[in-house]
């Protein structure tokens, strides 16, 4: 039951109308009547809530659920749970939310304003009369959690913020009915359903997600250590680029932060920047600049020890550049006190500023991809000056019209990221075995040692990549600290730190036993705890993982003679389902972002592995709603970053037409093509004279080297445009638009007409990379151009039968395939020359590479190439990337041989390829129900025994591999 009446009110509390980082509780008690009037049902009662940004629900104490889905902000979803086994009649129950509200625009949410809906209704058992019993307006109390800083660093540019919680500073008894609020404020209300920013409101589209508790294996490392004395990570996009919140487009500009470094006594201290991949360009102390030679660690990090004389030091950053995050990491080491304070800015002006002021920005700007922007003049005098003239104080006052104090919110007050990276000492520790308590879910404490003018650290290693949110318990003494770190990879001597992700966690303990569990999603294979400030040892409990992630059934099944493949596919299916939330994505580390390209082929392999639709259809319905942002749809939607791929919105489209072919659901057919049709009109009033498509955009499709340049002709995406343009011309069948058929149709034996007159190059048999702006042809050639212009059927007669050659031995000096990702495009072209074989080769090898490294999870990229990598060392940046996911499909498809061969899976070809294996078995789902079971094996050289189950509802046509003999047995089941 669920009543399609509002009477509830957002609302919100205190004076700011979008707070950043701010965490802000609700509170509601009421009686719940006893009446036996009919209508009020205990079995009958929804509650519906929705919230900018995030909530955590309660009822009575008891968690009932978090979200609300990623929305984009004028379409806002809300979520319905059905509660009456949770409210108490002729009792008071309290409901009571926590609401997270970011403040700032991210890669998977548009900035919008803090906000809270909720309503309580019953109904009568016969769900034909309901009433309100409880709804949000002012009667709501309210009030800041004073537990949460919201002076945490972001955790990315993609994401949120990390979490700094002081647990003496706000009991966790506030969902409880019997605490008492009556010191909070009332709610402000904000208005009626259909008030703005959320102008139209929609039932989630999707089930809850499903949530389990996940123990750790081992405690892997144990060790004292010691590491700055101060850090702290700032802000400077927001403070540098006004409006900057608002949006999370790549933003540039030009200036300087400052402080003064005050010591007692001349002193030699180690000045650092963990992550100085942005915000640190020459660095100068008291007017010396320190050279390249003074500055230890391997990039991004960046160390250097250097003197502070006794009294005022001036150290000056040039935190210049064109960037995403824009933060600033800062660490100090010093053994005696150093003060920071902010030079030329007057007491009576430091209400709200930090030690820190900025000279400029001299000029900012933002950048969009897909348009003309003003580039930053980084040559510009009046800025480069000031490292070379500025060595005192005195110096900064010639630049007073371009200095601000940075202002505390946007100063952390910790950089837990970089003190869980560098260590001034680190002494490596035998772990007892008492210790391992920690992770075992018994009643026993694991007890961290302390050890006298160091902090202990221990590494707890889950034994694979895990999504969700961390849990824990432990025993301390009050202003105990427990800093959290997550990262995906490590060996026995180097660990893969997470630049450009703070996936920390900051608790400071309230005296006695405590238990917390994380609001904020995180994904990570290993978790560092440091415990500072301790005075005696502390007791952990019951530290594990809330796993969260969309709800499957793990219906597909492989295995076969090869243990290599049966790992290989493990991992695949283990990262597809790790990045399945509310949408599908990237990964569940580094982003959590619905990447609109990826997405297809994620939605290829989910069919395969747990046949489910919601998610792909909601995906799907999401994109168009970049429109308003551009008319050529976004790469990752909703994000406040305008960012066009054209490939990743033809893949968009490509998807839909798989998803009506998957499902039979020809009304989301109709439903999306004239979203189809509005973004290729826009397309193809882009193509140039020649009959080509030349756009300016991020124009990717593999991180390996191919010429590919965000202005001109590419050849894969007008290879690819081809290919949408018949999809649209299929969807405008289902449709029943005549001339869009005709229209698009055309459009794409024009195109291709024009690729093969201009992009082919005769004296390298092959079709070059591009053709740049200024008319000059790409001299670069890639295996990737090939695959695609044989997979879209742009390459006819003689080309196609040069590009089959290709894709098994292609020339020396083509660029070669950098990413899984691309591995997909390649095998579906292999699968359609029929050389499947060479599909499963090429999985043993390339991603046999990730099993080599203790892989759980398959990886953004393959360990040869260098690109998109902040550290040399590293041999992924992601390590859990569904764009990866590739085997888990194929070996399904190919090796099982199982592959629909009409709309909505009605009719399905078997047809195994035993490809050197001597047997394999397995199941995929169907599509709207039941599955199919697959076993087969050699019984001699040229003999195969094939086992088949399936519904009778479904034609099946089995094949016996050519060169073979054949004995079928079927099973069907009603």
């Amino acid at each position: 039951m669920v009543n399609n009446d509002w009477n509830a009110s957002w609302i919100w509390g205190g004076e700011a109308v979008s707070p950043r980082n701010e965490w802000r509780c609700f509170r509601k008690s009421f009686v719940v009547d006893q009446s036996t009037d009919g209508i009020t049902s205990p079995s009958n009662t929804t509650l519906r809530i929705s919230a900018d940004s995030r909530y955590v629900l309660y009822i009575n104490g008891k968690q009932v659920g978090r979200g609300p889905v990623r929305s984009w902000t004028v379409e806002q979803f809300y979520d319905v749970y059905e509660v009456g086994h949770l409210l108490v009649p002729g009792q008071v129950n309290t409901i009571a939310v926590l609401v997270l509200h970011f403040g700032v625009s991210t890669f998977y949410y548009l900035r919008g304003r803090g906000g809270l809906l909720v309503q309580l209704d019953s109904g009568n058992d016969t769900g034909t009369e309901s009433k309100t019993l409880l709804a949000t307006d002012e009667t709501w109390n309210t009030s800041v959690h004073e537990g949460y800083h919201t002076r945490s660093p972001r955790m990315s540019c993609q994401q949120g913020f990390s979490e700094y919680v002081d647990a003496g500073l706000w009991g966790e008894d506030w969902i409880e009915t019997a605490y008492q609020d009556a010191r909070w404020e009332k709610s402000k209300i904000i208005g009626p359903v259909g008030t703005g920013p959320w102008t139209t409101l929609l039932e989630r589209d999707i089930p809850l997600l499903a949530e389990y508790p996940v123990y750790p294996s081992r405690i892997l490392t144990l060790n004292s250590v010691q590491s700055f004395t101060y850090s702290t990570a700032i802000d400077m996009r927001n403070q540098m680029v006004e409006g900057s919140e608002e949006h999370a487009n790549v933003v540039g500009f030009t200036g300087y932060a400052a402080t003064v470094l005050c010591v007692s006594e001349e002193t030699e201290i180690i000045l650092g920047f963990p992550n100085a991949g942005e915000c640190v360009g020459s660095v100068s102390l008291n007017g010396v600049k320190l050279g390249e030679d003074r500055f230890t660690g391997v990039l991004p990090e960046r160390y250097a020890a250097v003197t502070l004389s006794r009294g005022d030091n001036l150290l000056l950053i040039d935190v210049s550049g064109q960037m995403h995050t824009g933060k600033l990491h800062l660490g100090i080491f010093s053994d005696v006190p150093v003060e920071l304070r902010a030079p030329l800015i007057e007491a009576a002006e430091q209400q709200g500023a930090s030690a820190f002021i900025t000279i400029g920005p001299f000029d900012s700007t933002f950048y969009l991809d897909h348009q003309q922007s003003r580039e930053i003049d980084f040559e510009d005098q009046r800025y480069r000056e000031v490292i070379d003239k500025v060595a005192s104080i005195d110096d900064l006052i010639a630049y007073s019209s371009y200095i601000r104090s940075i202002d505390e919110s946007y100063v952390s007050e910790a950089d837990v990221f970089g003190l869980s990276i560098w260590k001034k000492e680190s002494i490596s520790r035998t772990i007892p075995t008492a210790l391992q308590n920690a992770l075992i879910p018994n009643a026993s404490a694991g007890v961290i040692p302390v050890y006298p003018g160091l902090d202990t650290e221990i590494v707890i290693d889950f034994s694979k990549e895990l999504t969700g949110y961390l849990s824990f318990e432990v025993e301390a003494e009050a202003g105990t600290i427990l800093d959290f770190y997550g990262f995906e990879y490590m060996t026995e001597d180097y660990r893969q730190d997470t630049y450009g992700l703070d996936n920390t966690l900051r608790y400071v303990c309230k005296e006695g036993r405590q238990r917390y569990v994380s609001p904020i999603r995180r994904g990570l294979r290993y978790l560092m705890l440091t415990v500072r400030n301790a005075v005696k040892p502390v007791k952990l409990i019951n530290v594990h993982y809330m796993a969260n992630h969309y709800p499957v059934a793990e219906i597909g099944r492989f295995q076969c003679s090869d243990p290599l493949l049966n790992d290989i596919w493990e991992i695949s299916r283990h990262t597809t389902k790790l990045c399945m939330e509310d949408t599908f994505v990237d990964c569940p580390a580094y982003e959590q972002v619905f990447w609109v390209g990826d997405s297809r082929n994620e939605a290829l392999v989910s069919n395969y592995l747990f046949g489910v639709n919601d998610i792909v259809k909601r995906c799907l319905r999401l994109v168009p709603g970049s429109k308003d942002q551009t008319p050529l749809y976004a790469d990752q939607v909703p994000s406040g970053w305008s960012s066009v791929i054209p490939n990743w919105t033809f893949f968009w489209a490509i998807a839909c037409r798989e998803y009506v072919e998957q499902t039979a659901d020809l009304s989301f057919a109709k439903e999306m093509y004239p979203h189809i049709r509005f973004t290729l009109e826009h397309y193809l009033k882009e193509i140039n004279e020649d009959g080509l498509l030349a756009i300016k955009g991020w124009n990717l499709l593999d991180w390996s080297p191919i010429d590919q340049p965000n202005d001109g002709i590419v050849t894969h995406q007008n290879c690819f445009l081809v290919k949408t343009l018949r999809v649209a011309s299929e969807m405008a069948v289902f449709s029943g638009d005549a001339e869009g058929q005709r229209k698009f149709a055309q459009a794409a034996d024009d195109l291709q007409a024009a690729i093969n007159a201009h992009l082919w190059s005769e004296e390298q048999t092959a079709y070059l990379d591009c053709i740049h702006v200024d008319s000059r042809r790409s001299d670069i050639f890639s295996v990737q151009t090939q695959v695609v212009a044989y997979l879209t059927g742009v390459a006819q007669g003689g080309r196609r039968s040069v590009m089959e050659r290709y894709l098994l031995d292609s020339p020396a000096h083509f660029v070669q395939i950098g990413s899984p990702f691309m591995s997909f495009f390649y095998y579906e072209a292999l699968s359609e020359s029929g050389q499947v074989s060479t599909i499963v080769d090429d999985i043993r090898h390339n991603y046999g590479q990730m099993i080599e490294h203790d892989a759980t999870t398959c990886w953004e990229m393959y360990p040869n190439f260098s690109e998109n990598r902040a550290n040399p060392n590293m041999l992924t940046r992601s390590h859990c990337h569904a764009w990866s996911s590739a085997p888990a499909y194929f070996l399904g498809r190919e090796v099982l041989g199982i592959r629909s061969s009409a709309i909505g899976w009605s009719e399905v070809d078997i047809m195994p390829n035993p490809c050197g294996l001597t047997w394999a078995k397995g199941s995929v789902p169907l599509s709207d129900s039941g599955r199919i079971d697959v076993s087969w094996k050699l019984l001699a050289e040229q003999v195969i025994e094939i086992s088949v189950h399936y519904p009778e509802s479904v034609k099946v046509n089995i094949k016996i591999p050519e060169g073979y003999q054949g004995i079928i047995r079927e099973k069907k089941s009603v």
